[in-house]
């Protein structure tokens, strides 16, 4: 068994984390053990991998995913009993076993395949499935999004250790350093936070969520007044102001990008905004592999505009993109598979090419099969929330944790343009909606239920925007 780097407390971390969750769900209702569990650990735990000969490497998302399902099946094992297929959960089940098809088709052996989507479905299906029996109804998604929530106010004081002292605690407490320190310096001075996640772009995508849910939260009146015995709004404020100094202009960008759509679409009563982020995604892929755009456009207005460092990495990043794609391009339709044969290699055999975003590392394993899957799989309960659910209710206690939770993988499938930061958690969301979604009563009863809210109630919530509901919802044929 391969052994990870750093002290003892790593492996203190990863193996008492399993009597840990045990405790969690001995101790609390299921649904908070399971949400609980996954805050924490993906919060907490190490970034370490324990390689074992024929198995899945033991890390922070088999730790996180794997432990909480045996944690589940242990103390709740009835609640697996609750789950029927839909044929909503294709998406998730083709993204899934896609690596396994690129592996066959490449002649890397059935056992290759068969590892690849395993772990694939370790990262993406387990956090998916477990939400589909745990978080399927408002109230079990309002533990989740609170949970969240609460994660992100803990992590404000760590953020702020190590925008001033510099990213220290992952070294403090596990004895190395999870990624690259260089990169956490910010133009100016300062530093970008990762705290104990992998990157710094991942410790601010999180905390961008935590705004995200709490500004909505808060507006639709599911935010409790006081939280830690502090006045929400006070939290609230100090994790804006958190999420702002990181500087880390992606996330701010995409944080508000969110904002804007969701309130925008609740008082203009449409989801064309939400449609343009939909499709934004695959113009974008479009565009880049069939090169009929560049992006030194984008590069230099940002140089003009905003940084000429940010664009000069945007463009290092397009120009690394274009010799993955020609090399995507010559493979197969299921891709290269792995052992880094999606690479671009010098003549002396050295790597010339570095992979940032998650398509292009896709696109390039899994071919136009897997790529395809993947924008599916994570735009697809985006999808039939905005063709289930109108614009109307996203801003009501019912629905409001949903929107939020819907967007975000919108704003999840735009981030995957630039960066490849997985975290199961996102997956919750997937989970989460189409639980709720594939019944078509549990809507009707969830709409009607709305309507027979007060005028006062709904004056309190909407800051006297009077609401006139729609219970006009079309169940598409592909839930139930």
């Amino acid at each position: 068994m391969g052994i990870p780097d750093g002290n003892i407390f790593v492996h203190i971390a990863m193996f008492g984390w399993i009597p840990i969750v045990m405790m969690l769900f001995n101790k609390l209702d299921a649904r908070l053990a399971v949400a609980s569990a996954f805050v924490g650990g993906w919060m907490f735990l190490p970034v370490a991998s324990y390689h074992i000969s024929g198995l899945p490497s033991y890390n922070k998302i088999t730790a996180t995913c794997v432990v909480i399902l045996a944690g589940a099946y242990i103390y709740d094992k009835e609640r697996f009993s609750q789950f029927h297929f839909s044929a909503a959960d294709i998406p998730m089940i083709l993204w899934c076993t896609s690596p396994f098809f690129s592996s066959f088709v490449n002649d890397l052996g059935v056992h290759d395949g068969l590892s690849q989507a395993m772990y694939q479905s370790i990262s993406w299906g387990i956090p998916y499935f477990i939400a589909r029996i745990y978080f399927k109804d408002a109230s079990s998604i309002k533990i989740l999004a609170l949970s969240i929530f609460i994660g992100c106010v803990v992590y404000i004081p760590f953020c702020w250790f190590e925008m001033i002292m510099s990213p220290q605690l992952h070294r403090l407490t596990y004895g190395y350093h999870q990624s690259d320190f260089i990169q956490t310096l910010r133009e100016g001075g300062g530093f970008r936070p990762m705290v104990y996640m992998d990157h710094g772009l991942m410790t601010s995508m999180w905390m961008a969520l935590g705004v995200f849910l709490g500004i909505w939260l808060f507006f639709t009146g599911e935010l409790p007044e006081t939280i830690i015995s502090l006045p929400s709004r006070f939290l609230i404020v100090m994790l804006v102001i958190t999420t702002l100094m990181m500087k880390s202009f992606g996330a701010i960008t995409l944080l508000m990008i969110g904002l804007i759509i969701l309130y925008l679409s609740t008082r203009m009563k449409t989801v064309i905004l939400v449609i343009v982020m939909l499709i934004a995604p695959l113009i974008y892929i479009f565009t880049r592999t069939t090169g009929a755009w560049n992006g030194k456009n984008l590069s230099n207005f940002i140089e003009k505009k905003i940084s000429a460092s940010r664009s000069q990495s945007l463009q290092f990043r397009f120009d690394n993109e274009k010799i993955l794609i020609e090399k995507a391009l010559q493979g197969t339709f299921f891709g290269w598979g792995g052992f880094g044969r999606a690479r671009v290699y010098n003549e002396k055999g050295e790597d010339i090419s570095i992979t940032d975003g998650l398509w292009i590392i896709t696109f390039g394993q899994n071919g136009i099969y897997g790529l395809s899957m993947m924008v599916i799989a994570i735009q697809w309960p985006l999808f039939l929330f905005i063709l289930l659910v109108k614009p109307e209710l996203w801003k009501t206690k019912t629905w409001g944790a949903s929107a939020v939770m819907a967007l975000f993988l919108g704003i999840y499938m735009i981030d995957n343009l630039l960066n490849s930061m997985i975290n199961p958690l996102y997956m919750l969301f997937s989970g989460s909606l189409i639980s709720m979604l594939r019944d078509p009563s549990k809507i009707r009863a969830l709409t009607a239920d709305k309507l027979r809210q007060s005028e006062d109630e709904q004056k309190r919530i909407i800051s006297g925007t009077r609401f006139i509901p729609s219970p006009s919802i079309h169940p598409s044929r592909f839930i139930g």
